[in-house]
C-alpha cells in the first residue's frame, strides 16, 4: 500500500465512530496471561531510529476480557500487590494534604519505581504492573500514589473543611504534591539517601513526572522518568481513550464521555463490568482491583424510605476541564529537554506530534509502541509494561558502569 493510500484509508477510518463493545458471547472464561503471548519486538518505520531506541510490542490475538460469571466480578485487596499503604501527613500554610500511597520497600539497594496514575484512576491502577515488575526486579522498590482528589488521599483547609476533589489541580500543585510523596517516604523509612529512582506517569501523571524531572528536585537520585500514552499534540482528554486532533475536539468529546457514563452503579461488580464491557479497561483481573478504588459509597433513600446503597465516582472530572490545557501546554517540549533517560509508550504512533517524531529520529529517547492496548497501557498489558521499564531501568543504571580510570591518577602511578 502506497503512503498516499495508507493517508486516505487513514483519513476515512478517524471519521468513524468508536468501536463498540463485545457482546458478552466473546468474552472468555479466564483472563489472558501475557507470558503466554509471542512477542514480536520491532524497530520503528523511521529511518532514523533504531531498535535500541523503538520498539513494538505485539501481543496474542486470544482477548483480554474474562466473562463476568460467578465471582469473576468480586474486587481484590490492595494486599495482593503491594507490601504496605501508608498516609502521609503534609502540613503547609493553608491546608494540610493527607498523602495515601501504596508501597513495596526496595531491597538491597534496589531502585525504586514511582508511579502516578492518571485523572480518575488511583494508584491501583498499577497494581498488576507493580507484581510484574518485582517478579522481573526482585530488589525493586515501588510507590504508587494517590493525587490530590483520587483515591483516599485528603486535602483539609485550616478552616477544618475537607475537600473531596479540591480546586487546584493545577500542575505545579499536582508536582509539588508528587515530590512532597517522595521526600515524606524517604523520611518514613528513613533513608540515608533516596534509591536510584525511576518516575512513571500514566495520561496526567506523564505531565506530572515530566515536570518533577524537569525541576531537578530528585538531584542526582532520579535516572529516568517515564510516559504512558500521553503527548501533547494528541491534545487528549484525561481519561477517554479516543486521539483527538485539536483542543476544542478534546473537550467537546471529554464532555460527550462525562455525560453519556453512568452516574452511579447499583454495586461494585457492576461498576467493574461496566468498565470491561465499554473497553475502558480490556483486563478483567486489573478491573477487579483498580475499579473499586475510584468509586465510593453513596447512602440513598427510596420513596419507600428505604436506605440503598448506590456507589459513584470519586473524583469529579468535569470540575477538572479548567485544568486541561495546564497539564498537557507544552509537554513535549519539557519531555524532551529534562535530564534523565527518557521512554514514551503509546498504543499507537500516530498519537506523536511533530516535536516529538523529531526527537525521535534525532534519538533522544526510548519509544515503545503497543498497538492492540487501550488507553490503560499499564492495566491492559502490565507484565509487557513491566518487562520495557525493567530494561528502561537497566540501560540507564548507574551502579553497574564501570569508568576507565583518570589520565592524572595513570600519569601519577607511573611516576
Amino acid at each position: 500500500m502506497s503512503d498516499l493510500q495508507r493517508s486516505f484509508a487513514k483519513a476515512k477510518l478517524a471519521g468513524l465512530p468508536l468501536e463498540p463493545p463485545l457482546p458478552a458471547s466473546a468474552l472468555r472464561d479466564e483472563p489472558v496471561h501475557e507470558d503466554e503471548a509471542q512477542d514480536e519486538d520491532s524497530s520503528s518505520a523511521s529511518s532514523a531510529s533504531s531498535a535500541s531506541s523503538t520498539g513494538t510490542i505485539k501481543p496474542n490475538s486470544k482477548l483480554f476480557f474474562a466473562r463476568p460469571d460467578g465471582n469473576a466480578l468480586d474486587p481484590l485487596p490492595w494486599t495482593d500487590f503491594f507490601a504496605q499503604e501508608n498516609y502521609l501527613e503534609n502540613v503547609g500554610p493553608d491546608e494540610t494534604v493527607i498523602y495515601h500511597v501504596y508501597i513495596t520497600p526496595p531491597a538491597h539497594k534496589g531502585p525504586l519505581f514511582v508511579l502516578h496514575h492518571g485523572a480518575g484512576s488511583s494508584g491501583l491502577s498499577f497494581a498488576l504492573f507493580a507484581r510484574e515488575l518485582r517478579k522481573a526486579l526482585p530488589d525493586a522498590g515501588i510507590l504508587s500514589v494517590d493525587a490530590r482528589g483520587h483515591g483516599e488521599t485528603i486535602v483539609q483547609t485550616h478552616h477544618g473543611q475537607i475537600k473531596g476533589t479540591p480546586h487546584d489541580l493545577s500542575l505545579k500543585t499536582l508536582s509539588s504534591d508528587l515530590s512532597n510523596m517522595i521526600e515524606l517516604t524517604q523520611a518514613k523509612f528513613d533513608w540515608p539517601r533516596l534509591p536510584d529512582t525511576v518516575l512513571v506517569g500514566h495520561s496526567l501523571g506523564g505531565p506530572v513526572v515530566t515536570e518533577v524531572a524537569s525541576t531537578g528536585v530528585l538531584g542526582g537520585s532520579m535516572l529516568g522518568y517515564a510516559v504512558l500514552d500521553v503527548v501533547e499534540g494528541s491534545n487528549r482528554g484525561p481519561l477517554i481513550h479516543v486521539v483527538y486532533r485539536s483542543a476544542m475536539d478534546a473537550l467537546q468529546k471529554m464532555n460527550f464521555y462525562l455525560a453519556t457514563r453512568p452516574r452511579r452503579f447499583p454495586s461494585l461488580a457492576s461498576g467493574i463490568e461496566w468498565h470491561i464491557r465499554s473497553r475502558t479497561l480490556r483486563n478483567t483481573f486489573s478491573a477487579r482491583v483498580s475499579v473499586p478504588s475510584i468509586l465510593y459509597q453513596e447512602r440513598n433513600h427510596d420513596t419507600s424510605s428505604h436506605e440503598c446503597e448506590t456507589w459513584g465516582w470519586r473524583t469529579d472530572l468535569s470540575a477538572t476541564e479548567h485544568y486541561w490545557g495546564d497539564w498537557f501546554s507544552g509537554l513535549s517540549k519539557k519531555f524532551l529537554n529534562a535530564n534523565g533517560g527518557k521512554l514514551l509508550i503509546l498504543a499507537g504512533t500516530d498519537r506523536l506530534d511533530k516535536e516529538l517524531m523529531i526527537g525521535q529520529m534525532q534519538g533522544k529517547y526510548q519509544l515503545q509502541v503497543f498497538p492492540d492496548a487501550g488507553h490503560f497501557i499499564q492495566e491492559d498489558q502490565p507484565a509487557k509494561t513491566a518487562m520495557v521499564l525493567v530494561d528502561f531501568y537497566r540501560r540507564n543504571d548507574r551502579s553497574a558502569l564501570v569508568l576507565p580510570p583518570k589520565v592524572g591518577d595513570l600519569l601519577k602511578k607511573k611516576s
